[in-house]
């Protein structure tokens, strides 16, 4: 597929606070475009807040953060157009009830009302079809899921899909956008060794490609770039090796109000994940821009939504 120029990512002291606490603090990161990241750290560490806030749907508190020369918390909306979710649980779930096929079709449609101009919404109905279809095609292919290994091919529901399987399908759905910074929330959960490596090789290929990765995980493959969380601070690999005893002190004493934080803050993910762009702080044409996107993409969703019957 065309490989989209990924999104360097650059923070300095990036932190998120809560009401009860800091979800995550203290984070810096110089990643060039391209680059494989992973966020390493235990449950209730802050590691889905950090995605989140990396990818412009949660507001950070403090620091500094670009995203493809985007500056956060001020360009949340347009830090949103160019970044993609992959399986973020309770953000980005897969309906068990559909299927493959009415995923794809469906992300399709969403993308066509989002990014398409005027003029590319009036081409005729079979370009549009074909258009979807080169974009579905080439998504699969850089996900590694082939539709004719699944039991029932592209009708397969998704609840009758494998673990591996149904994580390759939400990389493909969030690779139709062809972002240059993608995300992807616990990609051990519920996989074996093997199949987890295969994982770890689809994400460094998507990072050969181009798109800059972002991955959490429990524990990195040897030769990755870690980025690590413990709650109250995130540190680089490096500062984490050299400073064990503190990270470990920093566990024991500040995980359960870290946890309760992260929770709480993630309780209100959906709010951000839908943008409160009104709450953006661009200004001027900026500004204007992102209202009228959100009023055309309200629209634009009722129909594409109308369009496979889950209106």
């Amino acid at each position: 597929m065309d490989s989209p120029h990924g999104a360097p990512v650059i923070t300095e002291d990036f932190g998120l606070k809560g009401p009860r606490g800091w979800a995550f603090r203290g984070v810096d990161i110089d990643a060039r475009p391209g680059s494989l990241i992973a966020v390493e750290g235990p449950s209730g560490s802050g590691r889905t807040c950090l995605l989140l806030a990396l990818t412009g749907r949660m507001r950070p508190t403090e620091g500094r953060a670009e995203i493809g020369g985007l500056q956060l918390p001020r360009k949340m909306a347009a830090v949103r157009r160019i970044s993609a979710l992959g399986p973020v649980p309770g953000i980005s779930d897969l309906d068990p009830a559909l299927t493959v096929a009415e995923h794809l079709r469906e992300r399709a449609l969403l993308q066509r009302r989002f990014d398409s101009s005027l003029r590319t919404l009036l081409r005729p109905r079979a370009e549009h079809a074909a258009a979807a279809r080169g974009r579905i095609d080439e998504a699969l292919e850089a996900a590694g899921l082939d539709l004719a290994t699944l039991p029932k091919e592209e009708r397969t529901a998704v609840r009758d899909l494998e673990r591996l399987e149904e994580l390759r399908l939400s990389i493909a759905l969030a690779l139709i956008g062809r972002p240059r910074l993608l995300a992807v929330d616990d990609i051990d959960l519920k996989l074996s060794d093997t199949e987890r490596a295969e994982v770890w090789k689809l994400l460094g290929s998507l990072a050969e490609s181009g798109t800059t990765v972002f991955a959490v995980c429990s524990q990195a493959p040897e030769g990755t770039t870690v980025i690590r969380t413990t709650g109250r601070s995130t540190v680089d690999a490096a500062t984490a090796a050299a400073a064990d005893a503190d990270t470990e002190a920093v566990a024991d004493t500040g995980t359960d109000a870290d946890a309760e934080a992260e929770a709480e803050a993630e309780a209100k993910v959906e709010a951000a994940a839908l943008g409160d762009t009104d709450r953006d702080t661009d200004t001027g044409a900026d500004a204007d821009a992102d209202d009228t996107n959100k009023d055309t993409n309200e629209e634009g969703t009722a129909d594409a939504l109308a369009d496979t019957g889950r209106a």
